[in-house]
């Protein structure tokens, strides 16, 4: 007898359907799976069977044959495994005839038949719906994942037997209640308050302009100025997520399967921390099935890279087009896939390798060939890339033994809220969210500049030798500034003050 069952298989963040087919045959036993399966799919037959058994199904003694269609696709991953038991089970007539074709079907099998959790539900779930399925059976510590899915009737199963049943209709299961947006928003947790921070008047500024334009930044300052802790303050004063933002981040986390059993919709944004001996593939994305990197799984988010110099050429090469698109392609000989990688680039580093160049409290102790070939490390095209350059110095003891604390997340961040709801009306036919996202045309069209404002920036482009990408984003931080100050315009002030974050250039790399 011939059997059909219904899943997905993953491609980058979206699902491919996939046909599961199973027939069976009599003659000597056998068990064929065809249709490109890789190691992992192909290995589900032992999974299958013994949950099979432990379940109370008897396994087929004749020949079996297995087809994923399209034949041409790879499969990978552990989410057939329940298709393809459900899909045996039928062709051996153990149940009466069901149509499972237009039944989503997600889930690794334990050996006693238990439903394990797999990677990739979200964006499953969310092709499916896309194709116009409307049912999915899947693992129960999948379930919530998904919860936020409209218009889909999501099923947990704990086992193969209740998702068996759950099909004949012997035991129909319950569906999960799916939530709003709102009702999966968490209480904010912020896990580093800017109250907390001494001194750095002018750092906690050059933050709150960065938050509110979703600026990339770099922080240059001697050791134990607070530049760690500041970078860590920046999720605490960004926007709430959006659903949309909350999906694309969700997705990128799923199928890298970082998210906990059990866990929902990410509703906080991402604040990755790679240590500075990260390779290549491990920033952008690679490895033979091309896995979504740390400026990926940043998405939405913050990518902190702490002592940026300590960081791999190559690897930092690697970064530029992704900052500069948004979009990261990995590309293999077995995968070419593009994931979204539009976050906030937040790098600090020292002035020199002993850390005290320039410094007014230490005398720095390195000859100027070191501190040449220390922020060399660090290249051109990628500095043009970070739109704030702020200078941290350490904090006089005055300053720390002050008992007032400055002003905290929350205050900052609503001021950053308010900023962003300008730009998402001014944005709100361009297909962008914030100021740093604006191209040349938007910049023409969007960005009115004062006459003082132009005079001085036509000074700051000849004084300090800006390219064009420097002199675009001079003009989306002055833009930013703007909006903080409620202008309609860039006004001379504005424009000043955003001066002000590329003058690092000309003290550090300009030597």
């Amino acid at each position: 007898m011939l059997s059909r069952t219904c899943c997905f298989a993953l491609q980058g963040v979206e699902g491919v359907p996939v046909t599961v087919e199973a027939y069976v045959s009599g003659g000597q036993f056998a068990f064929t799976m065809v249709g490109l399966p890789d190691a992992a799919v192909r290995e589900s037959r032992e999974r299958v069977y013994a949950a099979m058994k432990n379940n109370g199904f008897t396994t087929p003694s004749g020949h079996v044959t297995v087809n994923l269609s399209p034949a041409d696709l790879r499969k990978e991953g552990t989410a057939f495994d329940l298709p393809i038991a459900v899909a045996i089970i039928i062709a051996t007539r153990q149940i009466r005839a069901v149509d499972a074709s237009n039944i989503l079907l997600l889930g690794e099998l334990a050996l006693d038949g238990r439903l394990v959790p797999v990677r990739g539900a979200l964006p499953l779930v969310l092709s499916a719906h896309e194709h116009g399925i409307r049912e999915v059976i899947l693992p129960a510590d999948n379930a919530h994942e998904v919860q936020a899915v409209q218009g889909m009737l999501v099923y947990p199963a704990h086992t193969l037997y209740e998702a068996v049943m759950h099909l004949t209709g012997a035991a129909p299961l319950l569906a999960q209640v799916q939530k709003s947006y709102d009702e999966c928003l968490m209480e904010r947790t912020v896990t580093c308050d800017l109250s907390s921070v001494r001194g750095q008047t002018g750092a906690r500024r050059a933050l709150e302009v960065a938050a509110a334009g979703g600026h990339n930044m770099l922080m240059v300052g001697v050791p134990g100025s607070g530049k760690t802790m500041l970078a860590r303050c920046l999720p605490g004063i960004l926007p709430q997520m959006t659903l949309e933002e909350a999906f694309e981040t969700t997705r990128i986390h799923s199928v890298a399967g970082l998210l906990p059993p059990g866990a929902g919709l990410m509703t906080e944004r991402p604040f990755r921390t790679p240590h500075h001996s990260a390779s290549m593939p491990s920033l952008v994305g690679g490895g033979a099935n091309a896995m979504p990197g740390e400026i990926s799984l940043a998405h939405n988010g913050v990518l902190f890279l702490d002592e940026l110099p300590e960081y791999s050429r190559t690897a930092l090469e690697a970064l530029r087009q992704p900052l500069e698109d948004g979009v990261c392609t990995v590309t293999r000989v077995r995968a070419h896939t593009q994931y979204l990688s539009r976050c906030m680039l937040v790098a600090s580093m020292n002035p020199c390798p002993c850390g005290y160049y320039g410094s007014t409290v230490r005398q720095c102790r390195c000859g100027s060939h070191e501190i040449r070939k220390y922020l060399d490390r660090v290249s051109g095209p990628l500095l043009d890339r970070i739109d704030i350059h702020i200078e941290v110095d350490a904090v006089p003891i005055e300053e720390i033994t002050d008992q007032k604390t400055g002003e905290s997340s929350k205050v900052v961040g609503e001021r950053v809220e308010n900023a962003r709801r300008l730009q998402q009306k001014r944005f709100a036919s361009a297909g962008i969210v914030c100021n740093a996202q604006m191209n040349n045309k938007h910049v023409e069209e969007l960005a009115a500049l004062s006459d003082p404002a132009k005079a001085l920036l036509a000074r700051a482009v000849e004084r300090y030798a800006l390219s064009m990408r420097g002199y675009t984003r001079l003009i989306k931080v002055a833009r930013t500034i703007a909006d903080l100050r409620g202008e309609a315009d860039i006004s001379a002030p504005a424009m000043a003050e955003a001066i002000q974050y590329r003058m690092l250039d000309a003290k550090y790399w300009s030597r």
